[in-house]
């Protein structure tokens, strides 16, 4: 059902965009890279969170992490993960596939910056085996989101 209401939002709102599905699971940041043929900087992981009595979904690049300290500054609070089952009740997608598209009701969405290093994202389309590819131009464009600076990028390995 997940992967039929991000079908139907793109539909809707960019016919454009094609919904892809791949055969092997891309349920974290290195499958989906791994399904899609990006490195994992490139997969637009969706993050969602809960800061005090608000449910809110940011979306970030692959290797980057919460920032707490800037999360706290920018959402006025401290953000908390929400569990597999509060992920579902509040996107209507399974953990792995969440994403900002086809939400059952609407919910504050942020992009942070770290994806404006690149000209084409790979956030995941609401299941374990599907993304869409995207500008996050267009993606931040077509979810009303906000930009942020909450995350860190990851150390280089090496």
């Amino acid at each position: 059902m997940s992967l039929e209401s991000v079908r139907a939002f793109f539909a809707a709102h960019a016919p454009d965009i094609a919904v892809l599905e791949s055969p092997q699971s891309s349920a974290t940041v290195a499958l989906a890279a791994e399904a899609f043929g990006v490195t994992p900087e490139r997969i637009a992981k969706t993050l969602s969170l809960r800061v005090g009595d608000r449910v809110m979904l940011v979306v970030t690049c692959g290797t980057a992490r919460l920032d707490n300290k800037k999360a706290r500054a920018v959402f006025g609070g401290k953000p908390r993960m929400l569990n597999a089952e509060e992920v579902v009740a509040a996107t209507g997608h399974p953990v792995g596939g969440v994403c900002p598209f086809g939400l059952p009701t609407p919910l504050p969405i942020y992009c942070d910056v770290s994806l404006k290093a690149f000209d084409e994202v790979v956030p995941a389309a609401g299941a374990t085996n599907s993304a869409v590819r995207i500008s996050p131009d267009r993606m931040a464009e077509l979810t009303s989101a906000e930009w942020v600076d909450v995350c860190e990028l990851a150390a280089p390995v090496g």
